[in-house]
């Protein structure tokens, strides 16, 4: 699992990142808002960890940045304010959770575990990139006309519309659609890939998967 810590305070960020890291997290840190939101722009992340009391852009500008672009990553707010106005606007900003400075390093554990359980809880009913829209509740990719998905299509389809435009390597890609098969490998990405571009080509959309064998993928607009 990779995460995204964005807090000012150096020895708090340090701290953070070097237990996050030995839980087996994968960790970016970041000092300031501007920069967390770039690391979000060109990065793929299982989970973001948002101070609300940054430089440059505060937490909560952020949240609603990301949330604009679409990004539906999981977010947690820390905030030393103890205030419900500073909750309630966290939250209706689109952040998943909470937590209060100081706490304890086993409560931050224990809620970005449960946070990033839960990921498939935050995907949208109906993701919708370029000219086609991807429904959950019947596994259908609709453009001109409309095709059914195999459950492991939809994942990979899913995953590729919440990182648009963003290149997804195989490892990452076995991670998230295959996580429980220690046979998947970068020929079984490659057949699905091929699957998807031809349910691309059968509902008429211009939207292209870009990638070859062995490397990266990337869902890119129509043209």
């Amino acid at each position: 699992m990779k995460l995204l810590l964005a807090e000012d305070t150096k020895d708090l960020n340090r701290a953070v990142s070097a237990i996050l890291a030995h839980d087996g997290f994968e960790v970016d840190s970041t000092f300031d808002g501007e920069e967390a939101l770039e690391h979000i722009k060109n990065n793929t992340y299982d989970g973001i960890i948002l101070d609300i009391m940054m430089p440059k852009m505060d937490g909560l500008e952020v949240l609603r940045e990301l949330r604009n672009l679409n990004i539906m990553t999981p977010v947690m707010l820390l905030t030393a304010k103890a205030e419900v106005d500073d909750r309630v606007n966290g939250l209706d900003a689109g952040a998943d959770d909470y937590l209060t400075k100081p706490f304890a390093m086993k409560e931050l554990l224990a809620r970005i575990r449960a946070m990033t359980r839960r990921k498939s809880d935050y995907t949208q009913k109906q993701l919708t990139f370029s000219d086609v829209t991807l429904s959950s509740g019947n596994f259908e990719l609709k453009c001109e006309n409309t095709v059914s998905l195999s459950n492991k299509e939809f994942e990979l389809m899913q995953l590729l519309i919440l990182n648009a435009g963003k290149d997804l390597d195989n490892n990452y890609i076995i991670e998230r659609v295959w996580p429980d098969n220690e046979k998947a490998d970068e020929n079984i990405v490659y057949l699905y890939i091929s699957y998807l571009r031809g349910k691309l080509e059968s509902v008429a959309s211009r939207t292209r998967i870009v990638g070859d064998k062995g490397g990266s993928y990337c869902l890119v607009r129509a043209s």
